[in-house]
C-alpha cells in the first residue's frame, strides 16, 4: 500500500506582508478611481477558476565523467520526477481591481538533485533537498487597472486573468506574492515550461537573475504603462536572503531588485513580431568572485566574501515574429556583469538562444505542436576562474573546470490526448554540461504530462 504525504509550507512573514501590501494599493486604488474615473469591464465575470497539474518525468544514459564534484550531473542515475498542481482563483472586487490567489502543491526531484547543468533540463522544478509534495502560497496579489482612454477592447478569461473589457491606453498596478516572469520577459513561443521548452535556458532570459525565492516567486510592485503596439513595464521586487534561499530580505531600502521592460510591436512583410528590451539591477549581500580568488582569508568561499550593498546589473533583448498562423520563430540574448555570485535563477552570465514553434504539425494522424531550439550559455571571466578553482556554485560545480560555453539543444512535441490533456515527448542534448568539456555531452529524454482548464 502507499500513502501520499504532503506537507503545509507558509511563513508568518508570507501572510502579513501580503496583507500589508493588498491593504495599501487597495486604499491607492479607490482613491485613483474617484480620480480616473472607473475602468469600463464586463460585469457579468466576477470570479474565476483555472487549474494546472504537470508531471514531468526525466533520465539520461551514461555519459563521460572522468571525474565529478558534489554539484556534477551524476553519469549514472535513475530518473527523476517533478509534480506541480496549481489553482488559480481570481475575484474582480469592484470594476478596476482584481484579487488573485493561487495555492501550489509540488514536489518531486530534478535530475542529480536539480544540479549539474546551468541550463537544467526541467523548468518545473526548484532547489530543494525534499522530494514529498509541499502546499504552499504560489501567488497572492491585487491588480488595479486605470483607464487612460474610451477606447476598449477585451481580455479572454484565463490563468489568473478574469475576462472583460480594458481601455486600450491603461496602467496597470500589480502588488503582492507573484513570479516577475508572469508580467516581464514574456515571449508566445518560449516562456512556459508546462507546455513549450522545458529547458531553463528557454523558459526564461537565462543570465536575467530575476528576484525570487527558491520556488521561483517574491513580494513586489510593478506599474506597466499600455497602449496599443508598445508598454513600458517596471518594477521593485524583494530579493532572497542568501543564495537561492527561500526567505526574502524584508530591508528593501538597501536589498532589492529593479526591472524596466520596453515592448514594441512591429510588422515586418505584412506579419507581427514583437521585441522586448529589460534593463535590470539587483542589490544584495552577495559575495564577490574576484575578492575570493585574490584574498586567501576568504578560503576559496563565496560566503565570506558577501558585502551588503553588491549590485549585479545586466539586459535582455527578446525578439519574436510569426512566420505565418502556424509558425513563429524567437530570438534572445541576455547578459549579466558576472561579478557578483549567482543569487537567484542560475548561474549564466551570458546566453544566446533561438528557435522555432510549428503549430497543426501532423504526426500519427493527430495535429500537435512540434519546438526546435538552441541555446549556448557562458560565464564571465570571474565566475568561470572562481569555478576552476575547483569550489562549487549553488548549482554547477564539478572539482575542476575544462571550461567551454555549454550548449543545449531541445525538441518537443505536444499532442492533444483528451480536451484538457497534453503529452508532450521531448529530447535535450547538452554539450559541456556545467561548462566542462570534459564531462558529456549528455541525452536528456523527458515525457510531460499536463492537465489544463
Amino acid at each position: 500500500m502507499s500513502v501520499f504525504v504532503f506537507t503545509v509550507s507558509y511563513h508568518t512573514q508570507d501572510l502579513n506582508m501580503i496583507r500589508n501590501l493588498l491593504l495599501c494599493l487597495l486604499i491607492t486604488l479607490i482613491h485613483a478611481n474617484n480620480l480616473f474615473g472607473q475602468v469600463d469591464t464586463i460585469k457579468s465575470e466576477s470570479l474565476n477558476f483555472h487549474f494546472q497539474q504537470t508531471i514531468i518525468v526525466q533520465e539520461h544514459p551514461s555519459f563521460n565523467s572522468p571525474y565529478i564534484g558534489k554539484n556534477s550531473l551524476n553519469p549514472n542515475e535513475s530518473s527523476a520526477t517533478s509534480l506541480t498542481s496549481t489553482f488559480f482563483l481570481g475575484f474582480r472586487i469592484f470594476n478596476g481591481a482584481e484579487i488573485y490567489f493561487n495555492p501550489e502543491l509540488a514536489g518531486g526531484m530534478g535530475l542529480s538533485s536539480t544540479t549539474g547543468a546551468a541550463g537544467f533540463p526541467n523548468g518545473e522544478i526548484y532547489r530543494v533537498s525534499n522530494p514529498e509534495p509541499v502546499f504552499s502560497i504560489a501567488r497572492f496579489f491585487l491588480r488595479a487597472t486605470i483607464n487612460l482612454s474610451s477606447e476598449s477592447e477585451k481580455l479572454e478569461d484565463g490563468q489568473n486573468q478574469i475576462s472583460g473589457l480594458v481601455n486600450t491606453h491603461r496602467l496597470v498596478f500589480t502588488l503582492g506574492k507573484f513570479s516577475l516572469c508572469d508580467i516581464f520577459d514574456n515571449n508566445n513561443y518560449a516562456h512556459d515550461a508546462r507546455n513549450q521548452f522545458m529547458n531553463w535556458s528557454l523558459m526564461a532570459s537565462a543570465a536575467w537573475d530575476y528576484p525570487a525565492d527558491v520556488k521561483g516567486y517574491t513580494y513586489a510592485f510593478s506599474a506597466e504603462y499600455i497602449v496599443p503596439g508598445f508598454a513600458v513595464r517596471s518594477a521593485i521586487a524583494m530579493v532572497s536572503t542568501v543564495a537561492n534561499g527561500p526567505d526574502m530580505d524584508t530591508d528593501i531600502k538597501n536589498n532589492y531588485g529593479l526591472v524596466l521592460e520596453l515592448e514594441k510591436s512591429f510588422l515586418f512583410a505584412g506579419r507581427k513580431g514583437i521585441t522586448r528590451i529589460i534593463l535590470f539591477q539587483n542589490k544584495a549581500n552577495m559575495g564577490n568572485y574576484n575578492d575570493v580568488i585574490n584574498n586567501p582569508g576568504y578560503n576559496m568561499d563565496i560566503t565570506n566574501s558577501r558585502l551588503p550593498g553588491r549590485t549585479k546589473t545586466g539586459f535582455v533583448i527578446n525578439n519574436e515574429y510569426s512566420l505565418n498562423d502556424n509558425l513563429g520563430i524567437f530570438l534572445k540574448y541576455s547578459w549579466n556583469d558576472g561579478k557578483t555570485e549567482t543569487w537567484e535563477f542560475t548561474e549564466i552570465d551570458h546566453s544566446l538562444s533561438f528557435g522555432l514553434v510549428a503549430a497543426n504539425v501532423k504526426l500519427f494522424n493527430k495535429p500537435g505542436e512540434f519546438g526546435f531550439a538552441c541555446a549556448i550559455n557562458g560565464l564571465s571571466d570571474d565566475h568561470r576562474d572562481y569555478l576552476a578553482k575547483g569550489v562549487y556554485g549553488f548549482i554547477i560545480g564539478d572539482s575542476k573546470l575544462n571550461y567551454g560555453l555549454e550548449t543545449i539543444f531541445e525538441v518537443y512535441y505536444k499532442v492533444t490526448i483528451f480536451n484538457l490533456v497534453s503529452l508532450t515527448p521531448d529530447y535535450q542534448f547538452i554539450i559541456n554540461p556545467a561548462y566542462n568539456i570534459d564531462r558529456g555531452p549528455v541525452n536528456i529524454f523527458s515525457l510531460r504530462t499536463h492537465v489544463e482548464f
